[in-house]
């Protein structure tokens, strides 16, 4: 029997028309019981208990929930990315914070940013990540 965040992870899956399959979904599910930000190692880590998701496999798997919008990959300042689920009706339009200390990465989705950036004549603005960096509440 399904639980209900696992029907929740497979029903976002089935909304981009692709195919549904258990990978996809036990990453997803995973993600979404998570209360911060993971690195790929950490999920790897976490789900290799009970699966035998290699590396690669789950790489695409995070790549393909990225692109799809249904799971927010986060720039650190350690140049490794985090995974949050939720990625679409956030879009980046949010700050970060990461932990000097620890290391933890949490979206500051009520944190109100500053104006955009004008640019000079000719250039396009992409994607802007707002990373703010100190100590968390546990490693104050």
């Amino acid at each position: 029997m399904l639980t209900s965040s696992t029907e929740q992870a497979e029903s976002l899956i089935r909304s981009t028309n692709a195919r549904v399959t258990k990978t996809r979904v036990k990453v997803l599910d995973f993600l979404m019981a998570q209360s911060q930000s993971m690195t790929h190692h950490e999920i790897q880590q976490a789900l290799s208990q009970d699966s035998d998701i290699d590396s690669v496999t789950l790489y695409r798997v995070l790549e393909w929930l990225t692109e799809n919008e249904l799971v927010h990959r986060i720039a650190g300042g350690d140049q490794v990315w985090r995974f949050s689920a939720g990625g679409g009706h956030q879009a980046h339009e949010h700050a970060h914070f990461q932990c000097n200390k620890c290391a933890t990465v949490t979206c500051f989705n009520e944190v109100k940013l500053p104006a955009p950036v004008a640019l000079p004549e000719g250039f396009s603005g992409g994607d802007v990540d707002y990373l703010i960096k100190g100590l968390c509440p546990r490693c104050k």
